[in-house]
């Protein structure tokens, strides 16, 4: 990694990082939908394939910024929505400035594995071991979002699931039934696409397609090593086989009510030979994001050529704050 990029990552844990990601936040509004999730939970499949349903075209990680950008550099982004929403990608902990909202969450302990070979690839380890990474990551001191548990608990307690404006999709079933959450995610943004076209769509964007887009790109920041890849193995409780029953113990005292609420097993589950299964208690109920369109916008071509100019300010000044650019 450059010494540029190793100055950026650790400015991201540093205190700059609160008043930076408050000013990559300007030029949004209520038409935008947001892709989000805590990171190194499997955002990057849907994200793709929700950019080819929404435009016909293969995404590829070259031009995926213009289609689904990440949040800051949305401004010069393709319109996606009625009024001129966009759909951005999002790894931070839930704002109010969120109004609708397609939420990834993936388990924990799958997170964990996967941010730390992150790190070891890209050289930013800064402990010696596995063993030494659990208890820092699960406080929130490893990634720069905070502690899991705290980011999922922010979204499905948040305002924006309780009026039905958020769609909760397990990684673990994306890799299991694909076709059934595309279809619900498809549902939630009022897109209508046939069996056929689904398939299509996820046949376009396999793992094996995808890795090979990721090798081909060429503004794509890359390691050259297994572990630093964007696209990685997308393991399903791959932790069963790395993680002791003592680590296990550490992630069920900071994280083991929300495991519990998502239906992801906790220590002495995994003990007694109890694995993925259905949330105990729903999840929030998403209803159609919709145009929201209003009525005053509809009426009165000036209030929506305004409401656009601040929004392109806004967004200028959130693109000129943002470092990341591939």
């Amino acid at each position: 990694m450059s010494k540029l990029m190793q100055i950026r990552y650790g400015a991201a844990r540093s205190g700059l990082r609160g008043p930076l990601i408050w000013l990559r936040h300007r030029g949004l509004d209520s038409h935008d939908v947001f892709l989000a999730s805590y990171a190194r939970s499997g955002s990057t499949l849907p994200r793709f394939l929700l950019a080819e349903a929404l435009t016909g075209a293969t995404a590829t990680f070259d031009d995926i910024q213009q289609v689904v950008p990440e949040i800051g550099i949305h401004v010069r982004a393709k319109e996606l929505f009625p009024g001129g929403g966009h759909l951005i990608k999002t790894h931070e902990r839930y704002r109010a400035r969120y109004k609708r909202a397609i939420y990834i969450v993936r388990d924990v302990r799958d997170v964990m594995l996967s941010a730390f070979a992150r790190e070891k690839g890209m050289d930013l380890l800064r402990v010696r071991s596995l063993d030494d990474y659990v208890e820092p990551f699960m406080q929130g001191r490893m990634v720069r979002y905070g502690p899991w548990h705290e980011h999922v608990g922010e979204w499905l307690d948040s305002p924006l699931a309780k009026r039905g404006g958020l769609l909760v999709l397990r990684y673990e079933d994306l890799r299991t039934n694909l076709a059934g959450s595309f279809a619900r995610a498809l549902q939630f943004l009022n897109l209508e696409f046939d069996a056929a076209a689904i398939q299509k769509i996820m046949e376009n964007n396999s793992m094996e397609k995808m890795r090979k887009r990721e090798d081909a790109a060429t503004r794509l920041p890359k390691t050259g090593k297994e572990e630093g890849r964007q696209v990685g193995k997308g393991a399903v409780q791959g932790w069963r086989q790395t993680l002791s029953q003592e680590k296990l113990q550490v992630v069920d005292r900071y994280a083991g009510d929300v495991l519990r609420r998502l239906g992801y097993p906790t220590a002495p589950e995994v003990l007694a030979g109890k694995g993925l299964h259905e949330p105990p208690t729903p999840l929030p109920p998403a209803g159609a994001a919709g145009s929201q369109v209003s009525a005053i916008a509809a009426r009165n071509g000036w209030f929506s050529s305004l409401r656009r100019r601040r929004k392109a300010m806004g967004g200028a000044v959130a693109d000129y704050f943002s470092w990341y650019r591939y």
